[in-house]
C-alpha cells in the first residue's frame, strides 16, 4: 500500500504556514469538540498562540472557519477540501449508483471504502432507514483491524505497512485516535495481532473478509474488493447490518452473490472510464476555483497569510480535473506561478496528502481527515442558521428558511427578529405554499409541467381580503415571481405581515428551499422595504447556496 512521503524525511521547500494551518484544520476536526478556543488549540498542535491567531484570521476569512465569539468552527465550505479528493478520484459517482442498486436489491445498507495508511476511510453509504440505523459519515476512519475492508486492504501490505500498523496499535491500543469507533475491548496485544492475521489470510484466499461485531457488538458485515483493470485494489464494497437480522453466516450466504454481481458491473465501470479520460470530476459542473486569498493580503497585511490562501487553492484545484495532473496544470488552474504551486506540491506530498506518479501528483483520502466526516453530517438548518443570525443582526427583522412539502412549505429554521414586535413562527409551521412568499418562489422554480400539476390541485382560499384566490391569478403571481427572482407577499397570509424570499440553491442551480425576511407591514412603504431588504437576502441566499453546495456534492443533506 502506498505510503505517505511524511516518511521520507523533511523537505527544504516546505511552506510552513501551509504545514501549521492544516495542522490546525486536524485539531479542529479531531475528537468529539464541535467548538475550539485558540488557545486550546495552540496547545494541540504545539504552535504559538500567535501563529493560531493569524491561522484562524487566515481561515475565518478563506471561509474554511467561522467565528463564535471566542470559539473557531469548521465551517460547510472547509468540505471542498475532501471534494477534491472525491472528484479527483470519482468513486462515489462512478460506483456509487451501483451501490445504491446493491442497498435496495438486499434491504441492507452498503459502504465504498478506500485504504487510507493502516486504516479505512468511508466515501459513500447508502443507508436503510430503520430503528437500528447503520451509518458511517463519509470521511470516517475506521482502524483496519476492526473492518471487513481492512483485512482486504491488508492483504497487500507490505512488512513496512505492518510495522507501522504494530507501532500505531502500540500508541494508539484503545483506538482513541478513531472517533467512529468506540474504545476497543480489552486483549492481549499479541491476540489481536493474530487474530487480525488470521483474517487477512482467510481474505487474501478467498477475495471475501466478514466483520462478525469488531467494531461494536451487533454490526455485521461482508466486504469484496472492487479491482481496476490492472488488478489492483481501488477499494472494497461491503454490506452491513445487524445481528437483530442475521449472522454474520446468514449474512454472507444472503449477500455474496449480488455482491458479486455488484462488483462485477463497478469492475466494469472502472474499465469503461479508462477509456474515456475526459469525463467529469464529479457531480456538477467540473470546478476551476478561484485564487480564495485574492486581495485578502492587501487587506488585512500580516494577519492574512497568503501562502496557506495558496495552498489551499492548490488542494482545491485537484477537484477540478481527474487523475493525475502536472505541474503545469495546477498552477494554471489556481493562477500561481509554477514555482509557487510546487513547493506547495511538496508539502502537501510530504504532509501525504498527494502522491507523485510519473503521470503527475495525485490527492489521496487522507485529505478527507480535514473535516470532511464532521461536514458531511450538516444538515440544511445547521448550514443555515449562522448566516440567518447574521442577517437578522443587520435587518433587525425575523428571517427563516423553508423547503416545499407537499403544497405546503415547511420551516426548518428560524431566527427570530431583534424588535419588540417581530413575527413569531417555529421551526415546523406549515403554510399554504400558494400564499407565502417562499412557496411562491419554490413553486416558481419547479418545471412548467410540474407548477401548473401543482397549482391545478390548489384551491386558494382567501386567508385575509388581499389573498390572490382565483387560479389565474395564482399562476400570474407565480410566474412572475420566477420571471423577476424573488417572493413578496403583501398581507396575503395575515393581516399586517409583509414577507419577501429568495431561492437557496444546490450545485445545480436547482431551489432546495427559500430564505426570507417577515416583518410588519406598518414599518416602511413596499418599495423601502424592497430596497432595504432584498440585497442583503441574497447575499444571505448566497452564502447558504455555497455552502450547502460544498456539503452537498457527495453527501446528502437532511433538510431537518
Amino acid at each position: 500500500m502506498p505510503q505517505p512521503a511524511e516518511a521520507e524525511g523533511v523537505p527544504d521547500e516546505l511552506v510552513g504556514p501551509l504545514e501549521r494551518g492544516l495542522s490546525v484544520l486536524r485539531a479542529m476536526a479531531s475528537g468529539p469538540e464541535v467548538r475550539h478556543r485558540p488557545g486550546d488549540l495552540a496547545r494541540t498542535t504545539g504552535l504559538a498562540r500567535s501563529t493560531v491567531d493569524r491561522i484562524a484570521t487566515t481561515l475565518v476569512r478563506l471561509g474554511v472557519l467561522r467565528a463564535e465569539g471566542r470559539d473557531l468552527l469548521l465551517a460547510p465550505r472547509a468540505a471542498e477540501l475532501g471534494n477534491a479528493y472525491l472528484a479527483s478520484c470519482g468513486l462515489p459517482g462512478l460506483l456509487g449508483p451501483h451501490a445504491a442498486a446493491l442497498a435496495d436489491a438486499l434491504d441492507e445498507s452498503v459502504s465504498l471504502a478506500v485504504p487510507d495508511r493502516d486504516g479505512v476511510r468511508f466515501l459513500t453509504q447508502s443507508t436503510r432507514h430503520r430503528a437500528m440505523a447503520i451509518s458511517f459519515r463519509p470521511g470516517g476512519l475506521l482502524p483496519a483491524e476492526r473492518c471487513a475492508p481492512g483485512a482486504l486492504f491488508a492483504a497487500h501490505w507490505d512488512a513496512g505497512d505492518h510495522e507501522r500498523w504494530r507501532a500505531r496499535r502500540a500508541e494508539d491500543p484503545l483506538d482513541t485516535a478513531f472517533p467512529s469507533v468506540p474504545p476497543r475491548p480489552t486483549a492481549p496485544p499479541d491476540e489481536v495481532e493474530a487474530e487480525f492475521l488470521d483474517r487477512v489470510r482467510k481474505a487474501r484466499e478467498s477475495g471475501v473478509a466478514v466483520d462478525d461485531q469488531l467494531i461494536e457488538p451487533g454490526l455485521l458485515s461482508v466486504a469484496l474488493p472492487v479491482r481496476a483493470p490492472d488488478g489492483s485494489v481501488v477499494c472494497a464494497v461491503s454490506v452491513v447490518s445487524h445481528t437483530s437480522r442475521h449472522t454474520a453466516g446468514s449474512l454472507t450466504e444472503r449477500a455474496l452473490p449480488p455482491l458479486r454481481s455488484a462488483v462485477a458491473a463497478m469492475e466494469s465501470a472502472l474499465s469503461a472510464r479508462e477509456t474515456a479520460p475526459g469525463a467529469s470530476a464529479g457531480p456538477g459542473p467540473e470546478v476551476t476555483p478561484a485564487p480564495a486569498g485574492a486581495g485578502l493580503k492587501e487587506e488585512l497585511g500580516s494577519g492574512f497569510l497568503q501562502s496557506l490562501a495558496r495552498g489551499l487553492d492548490v488542494l482545491r484545484a485537484f477537484g477540478g480535473v481527474r487523475g493525475p495532473v502536472r505541474l503545469s496544470e495546477l498552477a494554471r488552474l489556481t493562477g500561481l506561478p509554477r514555482a509557487t504551486a510546487r513547493r506547495s506540491l511538496i508539502t502537501l506530498r510530504h504532509l501525504g496528502y498527494v502522491r507523485e506518479e510519473p503521470g503527475g501528483f495525485v490527492v489521496l483520502p487522507r485529505v478527507l481527515e480535514l473535516g470532511y466526516a464532521r461536514l458531511s453530517g450538516l444538515s440544511l438548518p445547521e448550514i443555515a442558521t449562522p448566516h440567518l443570525v447574521a442577517l437578522v443582526l443587520r435587518v433587525h427583522e425575523s428571517a427563516s428558511v423553508a423547503v416545499l412539502d407537499g403544497d405546503d412549505i415547511r420551516y426548518v429554521a428560524r431566527v427570530a427578529g431583534t424588535r419588540i414586535m417581530h413575527i413569531d413562527i417555529t421551526v415546523g409551521t406549515r403554510l399554504p405554499a400558494y400564499a407565502t412568499s417562499m412557496g411562491r418562489v419554490l413553486l416558481g422554480d419547479l418545471a412548467e409541467a410540474d407548477r401548473a400539476e401543482r397549482l391545478g390541485r390548489i384551491t386558494p382560499e382567501a386567508l385575509t381580503p388581499h389573498t390572490v384566490t382565483t387560479h389565474e391569478g395564482l399562476d400570474e403571481v407565480v410566474a412572475a415571481t420566477a420571471a423577476r427572482g424573488y417572493g413578496w407577499v403583501e398581507q396575503e397570509l395575515e393581516e399586517g405581515l409583509r414577507s419577501l424570499a429568495v431561492a437557496v440553491t444546490d450545485g445545480s442551480g436547482r431551489a432546495v428551499a427559500a430564505v426570507n425576511v417577515a416583518l410588519h407591514a406598518g414599518r416602511a412603504t413596499p418599495e423601502e422595504s424592497l430596497a432595504a431588504l432584498l440585497p442583503p437576502l441574497r447575499e444571505t441566499a448566497g452564502l447558504i447556496s455555497a455552502d450547502l453546495a460544498a456539503v452537498a456534492r457527495f453527501s446528502r443533506v437532511a433538510t431537518g
